[in-house]
């Protein structure tokens, strides 16, 4: 099936190839988890399905996940998916300001009721009857409430929009909820946490919505299980070294410089769950880990309180077997190395001997045979 005329003219517009885009397509399955087969699928859906509508509202943020957003480059593609969506509202980027972009707003909720995607930016405070965020004299929670009513799906991008982030760190001044807080009951949410957002996996998730019209399976915590599945720990690049039980003990160190484990370092990426060793960052070429520094856990709820010192590692966190203690298999990992090495030596220091044997027996001279049997005992 050929594109419909939007995407046919966005794919043009930014000289991107039918090629480009199937491949694209069979990219994105892979982040899917689904089969290569489903490309072509997910190909005719994109071409076939009406332009999308997106409204992106923000509130307490940094407007990292926009800026997350800004950066899509990787593949080509991803930027024409995110342009090529109507995006009828977003402060940062919209040439209209004040009354304009209210109504504007309020305009693409009235003619799109039910059909249009909501992406949630930012904490939602609402201490002193929410004087702390508002737009066009409205507190951001009486907005996000009305966006959300008449949603096909909402989106909260960044932890901040997911759990409420470092505005709902203790002691929460602002009474910064999350965006599940903030209305309770919501139907067809979806969280993408992180500090900011991958712009990967938003374009996967609006690739899937896409394609089959619903949201992709989620975990108990509301997020799309092809980029939070796994934990960090399952993928990571330095997996090999925790199971050595090799350890960068301080910055600097013959450890850290070859490569070895952050876990002592602070690493909290046993306990926290996104796909950045596989996806990464800054168009794919590195990751926090692979830059040398620790995962800090931004994907996890409450992360501002539970993963903090930042740079202390947890104790007590679930390692190989249900309840056993990463510390406690990092030294039984050393452990078994050894062994192995040990019984490894054992091994050929036996075969060694057995050939020196054999080789010293072969040299020995036939007469002497006798000689030795008449000293034996």
């Amino acid at each position: 099936m050929r594109p419909s005329s939007w995407l046919s003219e966005a794919l043009v517009r930014r000289g991107v190839s039918r090629r480009d885009f199937l491949a694209f397509c069979s990219g994105v399955a892979t982040a899917l988890a689904l089969p290569r087969s489903a490309a072509a699928e997910i190909a005719a859906a994109i071409s076939a399905a009406k332009k999308p509508v997106l409204l992106w509202l923000e509130f307490q943020d940094c407007a990292g996940n926009t800026e997350s957003l800004l950066r899509a480059s990787r593949p080509t593609v991803a930027e024409v998916i995110l342009d090529a969506v109507s995006l009828d509202y977003h402060e940062t980027v919209m040439a209209a300001a004040g009354k304009r972009a209210e109504e504007a707003l309020s305009r693409s909720m009235a003619e799109h009721a039910g059909a249009y995607l909501v992406v949630v930016e930012g904490a939602i405070p609402t201490g002193a009857d929410g004087a702390y965020c508002t737009i066009g004299g409205r507190s951001a929670l009486q907005i996000v409430r009305e966006a959300t009513a008449q949603a096909a799906a909402t989106i909260a991008v960044g932890t901040c929009a997911a759990y409420g982030g470092l505005p709902a760190a203790a002691p929460n001044p602002t009474g910064a909820l999350s965006v599940r807080e903030a209305v309770p009951g919501l139907k067809n949410l979806i969280n993408l946490p992180a500090c900011p957002v991958n712009v990967e996996n938003l374009t996967a998730l609006l690739v899937y919505y896409l394609t089959f019209q619903r949201l992709p399976p989620l975990d108990a915590d509301g997020r799309p299980l092809f980029a939070y599945g796994k934990s960090i720990h399952d993928n990571c690049e330095r997996r090999a070294h925790f199971d050595a039980g090799q350890y960068v003990e301080r910055w600097g160190d013959e450890g850290h410089r070859t490569g070895y484990c952050l876990y002592k370092m602070g690493c909290k990426g046993p306990v926290t769950h996104q796909n950045c060793p596989v996806v990464r960052w800054n168009e794919g070429t590195s990751w926090p880990i692979g830059c040398g520094h620790p995962c800090v856990g931004c994907a996890e709820p409450q992360f501002w309180d539970r993963m903090t010192p930042f740079y202390r590692h947890l104790a007590g966190v679930p390692g190989f077997g249900v309840g056993s203690d990463l510390d406690k298999v990092g030294l039984t990992g050393v452990g078994v190395v050894g062994a192995a090495f040990a019984a490894h030596g054992l091994v050929n220091l036996a075969r060694r001997t057995a050939e020196h044997r054999a080789e010293r027996h072969a040299l020995e001279p036939a007469h002497a045979a006798p000689a030795d049997k008449e000293k034996a005992p």
